[in-house]
């Protein structure tokens, strides 16, 4: 009897208990992960939907066209227009990473089209970064030239291939340019953007770039000229043009951050714009005698990020690529790109 209240026991734990449990503990899964399931299968279909296929949508300034380009053969289009073929292969893979970068950048933060240029978060242009096809450098330069040095820039962008840079896991916006004249320029003082990884730091070793220094002179009817047809309520003459200009603030680097034009603070890079100045980094000399007026630059162009120039310096001196670009570009690191 003992035995058959023990097998009615056990009968009713498997028949009743037990499958009770089981819709709790199913309803209590339901309610606790249903939300994150269908948040991990979402991020997974947008990963399959947004999925990198190795092509980028390019504007072609010059056909006015859009193209789809296999990214790496657009970065050796980059690295060709962008920086000289003569320098240090360390310098040119410098490049290669940073350009890489550069378009993946836009091309994820611009899906659906640059506004300046709808069609493609990219163009051809200057705008962006410019671009040449390997017919288009035959004809600018020469069929000896690209006998010389196209396989040159295949071999600093095939070796840094899918390499970009990121900073704490986002990829970077990786601004660059010409020549720094000795220090780059802190993001916030040119863009008004405080970025983490665009910070001012020394860059030597520029000496050689072409436009490390450059004088524009006018006469002093036509520097007068160029104020007014901007700020034409400036008092400004012949007579009291040194009292009328004064500087107001340097940046870090020793650009120009603002000055006063007849007691008008005005901005250093409208000054740029108005005399068409290599950069912000410019001094003024009125000379009355002669009734000239000359402004001197240092560097060329906005100053933040990557010194090309001095990314050369720097290889020439024996840094690599990566020493390069953690050195322009703070608290970076180098990876391949997380599709």
């Amino acid at each position: 009897m003992k035995k058959f209240w023990i097998y009615l026991a056990f009968i009713l734990i498997i028949t009743i208990v037990l499958p009770t449990i089981l819709v709790k503990t199913v309803n209590l899964v339901s309610k606790e992960d249903t939300k994150e399931i269908a948040k991990e299968k979402k991020i997974e279909e947008n990963i399959v939907d947004e999925k990198f296929d190795g092509y980028i949508k390019v504007y072609d300034t010059r056909t006015q066209e859009v193209v789809k380009i296999p990214l790496e053969d657009y970065v050796k289009g980059v690295v060709a227009a962008e920086m000289p073929a003569e320098f240090d292969e360390e310098a040119l893979k410098a490049q290669a990473v940073a350009s890489r970068t550069y378009a993946l950048y836009k091309t994820n933060k611009f899906k659906e089209g640059h506004p300046d240029h709808p069609q493609a978060p990219l163009c051809t242009g200057v705008h962006c970064q410019a671009f040449l096809s390997l017919g288009e450098l035959e004809s600018i330069h020469s069929k000896k030239w690209v006998d010389r040095y196209w396989s040159k820039i295949e071999k600093a962008v095939d070796s840094t291939k899918g390499e970009v840079i990121y900073y704490d896991g986002e990829i970077i916006e990786p601004l660059y340019h010409s020549t720094s004249g000795g220090m780059t320029e802190d993001s916030k003082d040119v863009f008004a953007n405080d970025v983490p990884y665009l910070k001012g730091v020394q860059s030597p070793n520029e000496e050689e770039a072409p436009k490390f220094k450059s004088v524009a002179t006018f006469t002093v009817g036509e520097f007068i000229e160029k104020i007014k047809s901007i700020y034409p309520n400036a008092n400004i003459t012949q007579e009291n043009l040194p009292e009328k200009i004064k500087l107001v603030e340097r940046t870090e680097s020793g650009r120009i951050k603002k000055i006063m034009i007849d007691g008008h603070v005005v901005e250093g890079r409208e000054i740029r714009e108005l005399f068409n100045l290599n950069s912000t980094n410019f001094k003024i000399t009125y000379n009355p005698k002669a009734e000239i007026v000359d402004i001197e630059t240092t560097g060329y162009g906005h100053g933040v990020g990557m010194s090309q120039w001095g990314a050369n310096g720097m290889a020439k001196k024996g840094s690599d690529y990566i020493e390069i670009i953690k050195h322009y570009y703070t608290g970076v690191e180098i990876e391949q790109y997380k599709k």
